[in-house]
């Protein structure tokens, strides 16, 4: 399937494909239409069509979409039939709520270490794995083959951590730095602003508000 030149607009809506069609593959949907999947998502039929389209269609004229076939094809076109092997760089609060959520192993996003430089937080478990000083993360990685690490450092630090994680092998980041990172052209990084969210959740509430006043 031909699958360059694909908008960003559309892969970040595949993975909310992806848990809806989960969930109706769980409750034994065998398959459903786009108009149904439709007013499910709040997305509109031709919408859904058109990101499909992109991938080779899936669907039958009058059947609809095989659920648990089209699960798996967006599955894969996620990169979810592989395992993936993460680190978590920061044990603090929010390194250790992630290491503690137990869906990324069933994804295949598999936790294989947790590193901080507070000497506190040495050898304390999240989900059984101990936190790693710093000083042995580029040996672990190389030794480990890690592809992903998942930075919840501060800022400050965060871009010398990713330049030393890039030079030892790691092909993606998950950032919740609030920095921008530099690394070599073909790593992967994903910025997560948890603040960003919550300040378009805000505007949203704000004008909603208004709608109400004025209507």
């Amino acid at each position: 399937m031909e699958e360059k030149g694909i908008s960003q607009a559309v892969i970040g809506r595949l993975p909310r494909y992806f848990r809806y069609l989960g969930e109706l593959r769980d409750k034994g949907v065998e398959r459903i239409s786009s108009q149904e999947l439709s007013r499910l998502m709040r997305v509109t039929a031709s919408q859904i069509r058109q990101d499909f389209n992109n991938f080779g269609g899936f669907g039958q004229q009058g059947y609809g979409y095989n659920v648990e076939f089209l699960y798996k094809e967006i599955g894969r076109i996620l990169g979810l039939d592989k395992t993936h092997h993460l680190i978590i760089i920061g044990a603090g609060n929010l390194g250790q709520a992630l290491g503690n959520y137990i869906n990324f192993e069933r994804r295949g996003f598999i936790l294989k270490g947790i590193f901080d430089k507070n000497p506190a937080l040495y050898g304390k478990k999240v989900r059984e794995i101990e936190v790693q000083p710093m000083d042995r993360v580029e040996e672990f990685v190389r030794e480990n083959d890690i592809d992903i690490a998942v930075l919840t450092v501060p800022k400050s630090s965060a871009v010398e951590v990713a330049e030393t994680l890039a030079a030892n092998g790691i092909k993606a980041f998950w950032n919740f730095a609030h920095v921008d990172l530099n690394v070599p052209e073909g790593i992967q990084v994903e910025n997560v602003h948890l603040s960003d969210s919550l300040m378009k959740l805000s505007y949203n509430l704000e004008r909603y508000n208004k709608e109400q006043e004025n209507g």
